[in-house]
């Protein structure tokens, strides 16, 4: 899997979620996951989570990390297990820094707080997943934290490149790992 950090800020707004986005705009082609920072303000009707949109919940970040995966050949419940995999990488991250974090779904939260929004969705073709930790919470929507702003991490990108090498290196390593057994 291919991982690239994008040093320009980009304002996530929902469209980036559609096949071929990071193809088409970095070059990557293949399975792949792209980070980058920048406010986060995705509108209902760019929403693929159908229970945020009957809830009326919009989601609003001031400055969040967003990571963008595309994976092919992989259907929507596999599509959900990686979307967890990669929450549960974020969660070890952050607690080989003495931050506890509680799971809950896709879903982390520092001190009841709220620090990520992540969904997984099929494409026609492959399966894209969007996780966004927020780096400063201030005016989102619901009781929420932040990577620097309450958790002192300062270093986003360094901290975003670790988890996209886990996320890519476990990913490959299911695969390989399925290619040595004998079928029974």
């Amino acid at each position: 899997m291919k991982t690239l950090f994008l040093t320009e800020k980009i304002k996530y707004e929902g469209h980036q979620l559609s096949p071929h986005w990071i193809y088409k705009n970095f070059k990557l082609q293949g399975d792949s996951i792209v980070a980058f920072c920048g406010e986060c303000e995705v509108k209902l009707t760019e929403m693929v989570d159908i229970e945020d949109v009957i809830n009326n919940e919009p989601i609003y970040s001031k400055d969040m990390l967003s990571f963008i995966t595309e994976q092919f050949n992989v259907g929507l419940i596999e599509g959900v297990f990686r979307q967890r995999l990669l929450i549960c990488i974020i969660k070890e991250a952050l607690e080989s820094r003495n931050i506890k974090v509680e799971r809950n779904g896709d879903d982390l939260f520092f001190d009841g707080k709220k620090l990520t929004v992540s969904i997984a969705t099929k494409s026609l073709n492959s399966v894209l997943i969007h996780t966004g930790i927020n780096i400063d919470a201030k005016g989102a929507p619901v009781k929420a934290c932040g990577l620097q702003s309450d958790l002192n991490i300062a270093d986003v990108e360094s901290f975003a490149k670790e988890i996209m090498t886990k996320y890519s290196d476990e990913i490959d390593d299911i695969i390989m790992a399925s290619t040595k057994v004998r079928g029974v």
